[in-house]
């Protein structure tokens, strides 16, 4: 598995952006209020992923006091950082799409609240996909020092 790059991410999230934005568009109105509940969930999820990076990355480096870890759950791991990184990807886009049509209308009480909603969804997706990223980053194999020193 080779490693996530930020450019595809942030080329995900541009045209899930444009493409939410004209479908919103047109269907603003028909549209139920967007739920604040996917803030606080999703920035849990990045503090798992983050925590569970920072804890892999100890154990991978075998500091003292932690348990080594079993490669399989590392490949594990490795797969949900994957995932996570493109559905926060995939999730922001949409997040995005909708506060840039609701930047357009925030004269208005209910599409300022909805903006406000959209754009912490997005900032919380980010955030997730930092995590996710590390995640990933945290779950590489060292280089071997003793290798390098021929």
């Amino acid at each position: 598995m080779k490693p996530t790059r930020p450019g595809p991410l942030v080329g995900i999230v541009v045209v899930i952006a444009l493409l939410t934005w004209a479908v919103v568009r047109q269907m603003y109105s028909d549209l139920p209020l967007m739920p604040w509940t996917a803030i606080p969930t999703v920035l849990l999820l990045a503090i798992g992923e983050a925590y569970s990076g920072w804890a892999t990355k100890a154990r991978i480096a075998r500091k003292p006091g932690t348990k080594p870890v079993e490669p399989l759950a590392v490949a594990r791991l490795a797969a949900l950082a994957k995932a996570s990184a493109y559905a926060g990807t995939v999730f922001g886009g949409i997040f995005a799409g909708f506060a840039l049509h609701t930047a357009q209308i925030l004269d208005r009480e209910t599409p300022r609240g909805e903006f406000f909603v959209a754009t912490g969804s997005f900032v919380s997706c980010v955030v997730l996909v930092c995590a996710a990223l590390y995640l990933e980053h945290a779950c590489r194999i060292p280089k071997d020092p003793d290798a390098t020193r021929d």
